[in-house]
């Protein structure tokens, strides 16, 4: 618990309790915070791996630093993932998933799937059929989000058989947060095939937040 709970003091030694209020109000409430804002947090994070080196395993400093209260904290988690992240493999896709459906929101979920689970797909591309396939139907909201958002920095190397399957699977759903991660989904692929985007909006019934999302661009 030492390495988790030095992280929260140098995070409490730059608090500041005004901003720590906006952010949390605009969480709904939900969540602490210390009210650091990301580039501090990003730097504060890199300089206390410099003095105490990456942790001797990432899921126990993971979910030490997911059991503390204030929010920076889980996304100082996934910074210290996101710079290990050559080392996760499958057998982490278990436990990032308890991760991604422990005290969840848009802020994490978002995080890990783009910038976790995108770039260990991307390695090994078998564990989107073992893990994504069964997420992409799950009832949790967060690991449908995430199937659907993995792919969100992959440009040209996007698997759009998979990601217009997966938006199909779902587009019928009233959930906000499916229906704006198949707009944003949409949207960021229509960066780089824009006409494939509108051919396929034009031909899948989608939720009007979806679609107004999705071609943004494109229109």
């Amino acid at each position: 618990m030492k390495y988790a709970e030095d992280l929260r003091k140098l995070f409490q030694e730059h608090a500041d309790a005004e901003k720590a209020l906006i952010m949390s109000a605009y969480m709904r409430g939900q969540f602490q915070f210390f009210g650091i804002r990301s580039p501090e947090r990003k730097e504060l994070t890199k300089q206390f791996l410099k003095k105490h080196g990456n942790p001797a395993s990432l899921e126990n400093a993971v979910f030490k630093l997911w059991a503390l209260e204030e929010r920076e904290l889980q996304y100082a988690a996934v910074d210290i993932l996101e710079r290990n992240k050559k080392q996760l493999g499958e057998k982490d896709m278990p436990w990032l998933k308890t991760a991604i459906t422990s005290a969840p929101w848009w802020d994490t979920v978002d995080l890990i799937a783009s910038n976790i689970i995108g770039p260990l797909v991307k390695k090994e591309p078998s564990l989107r059929a073992r893990y994504l396939d069964e997420w992409a139907e799950s009832e949790n909201i967060w690991l449908v989000r995430t199937a659907i958002l993995h792919q969100l920095k992959y440009k040209t190397n996007t698997d759009e058989k998979w990601l217009y399957h997966v938006i199909a699977q779902n587009a019928s759903s009233k959930e906000f947060f499916i229906q704006k991660a198949v707009g944003w989904a949409l949207r960021e692929y229509s960066k780089t095939a824009p006409e494939s985007v509108k051919a396929f909006a034009e031909n899948q019934p989608l939720a009007p937040l979806s679609r107004r999302e999705g071609l943004k661009y494109v229109q």
